[in-house]
């Protein structure tokens, strides 16, 4: 539906390494970085970018794509390895709709981060 999503982050270095760490088990493994942030994709997917700023921006909420209730779990364990905060664990939620098994943690910015995967 995007092609990218762009925000600033208090902490570079430590977004960076949450991002990296935390997406991989879901595939979003390549990235560019440039002198004005880092694109994290997953190949020829929508990317996610962010930058260094002082600016302090309202919350994001952002829902990352899983193929599996598996990945949904990887994620979560690496994110909370990268120093992510739990903010709900892998499990069904049903309030969704059938089939929505998600796990949320909160980003080094206080941003909720989710995986989803949408069993069919």
């Amino acid at each position: 539906m995007f092609d990218h999503v762009k925000f600033g982050v208090r902490d570079y270095a430590a977004s960076k390494a949450f991002y990296l760490k935390a997406l991989a088990p879901l595939g979003i493994t390549h990235f560019n970085e440039a002198p004005n942030g880092i694109e994290i994709c997953g190949e020829g997917e929508p990317s996610l970018c962010f930058y260094q700023t002082d600016e302090k921006p309202a919350h994001l909420h952002l829902a990352f794509m899983a193929k599996s209730r598996e990945q949904v779990d990887a994620f979560y364990r690496a994110a909370l390895d990268a120093g992510g905060k739990d903010n709900g664990p892998p499990g069904d939620r049903p309030q969704y709709h059938v089939g929505y098994y998600a796990a949320f943690v909160i980003d080094p910015d206080g941003h909720n981060i989710e995986a989803v995967f949408h069993q069919r």
